[in-house]
């Protein structure tokens, strides 16, 4: 036994490197799964946003950036390796056809200031804490409200301005857990969201149904008048409904919202346990397959559909 400790301890000397390589790989591949999943979502909902903002009362500029903070994982110190970056913000995705793409920002660019503010200034977030992130996104926000225009200092690269174009708000944002979900400003989709194997233009119809909750206000209405199941099933109505015109001033076919709810509904969206804040599946496809004949007649020769002034509310008449 003596003599067969210095070869058990040669073993475990040699499997460390081995088990770093693999913790450095596994971090790696985890980023990469996410920023894929966070650029495919952010492609989808900038053209939601900017397609749209031609009928959005409250279109702001916007540059489709979106940031990423390593104390927002679970293990901080390997995603900051996996990113290559030296600090704790970076980019993690930009949105093809946006300010931010023109100006040649790319995943894992290293934020150093944002408006001259350094990151570093604002307070350490604890692991896995999304609120200096959120701090950072509002900062972003604010200035291009200001002035059209924000100022982000990459390490490196030096200053880099962006200047914002029209957009309806609303974050587009990959979370955990296998849902999708509209917070009033903010659609946020599952990393497990069985949409995001779908066809572009039918994920990007699952899409639009939460943006449509943003856009009509449906969370403020409901704070106001109740969530009795009633309530939520006219909100969830009017979030059907409103899928094709967003889809199709995006450029998406309008048609995509019926194949979305053909293929989704019957697994996810009816039977015995359906909620009765939702119709079934099939009677809400019935709904968007008319509301897509609409949007067909009114639509402008460019393509576009003007919800503001062509889309029936069920809210104003309850």
């Amino acid at each position: 036994m003596i003599r067969a400790a210095p070869a058990l301890a040669l073993l475990l000397a040699l499997a460390q490197p081995a088990l770093a390589e693999s913790r450095e790989e596994a971090a790696a591949a985890a980023l990469a799964a996410l920023q894929q999943s966070d650029a495919r979502l952010l492609a989808i909902g900038w053209r939601l946003a900017a397609g749209n903002a031609a009928y959005c009362s409250d279109a702001r500029p916007a540059v489709g950036l979106l940031l990423q903070d390593m104390a927002g994982y679970a293990e901080p110190e390997e995603m900051r390796k996996a990113a290559g970056i030296a600090g704790p913000i970076a980019v993690q995705a930009v949105a093809p056809g946006s300010p931010a793409e023109a100006a040649g920002l790319r995943p894992n660019d290293e934020i150093a200031a944002i408006d001259g503010m350094a990151v570093a200034a604002l307070p350490a977030a604890d692991e896995e804490d999304w609120r200096r992130l959120a701090r950072l996104h509002d900062a972003i926000e604010s200035s291009l409200a200001a002035d059209g225009r924000v100022l982000v200092t990459l390490l490196g690269r030096g200053d880099v301005t962006l200047e914002g174009v029209p957009a309806c708000p609303s974050r587009f944002e990959i979370i955990g857990g296998d849902g999708a979900a509209a917070e009033g400003t903010r659609v946020v989709i599952g990393r497990k969201f069985v949409g995001l194997s779908y066809p572009e233009d039918e994920f990007a119809a699952a899409i639009a149904h939460e943006f449509a909750h943003n856009l009509l206000r449906h969370r403020a209405w409901l704070d106001v008048h109740g969530r009795r199941w009633r309530n939520v099933r006219v909100t969830e109505r009017e979030a059907d409904r409103m899928m094709p015109w967003l889809l199709a001033n995006a450029g998406y076919d309008p048609g995509a919202a019926l194949r979305f709810m053909r293929r989704w509904g019957p697994r996810h969206g009816g039977g015995l346990f359906r909620k009765r804040t939702h119709e079934g599946w099939d009677e809400r496809a019935e709904m968007i397959e008319m509301e897509i004949a609409r949007v067909q007649e009114v639509r402008n020769p460019n393509g576009s559909a003007d919800w503001a002034r062509h889309f029936r509310r069920e809210i104003a008449e309850e």
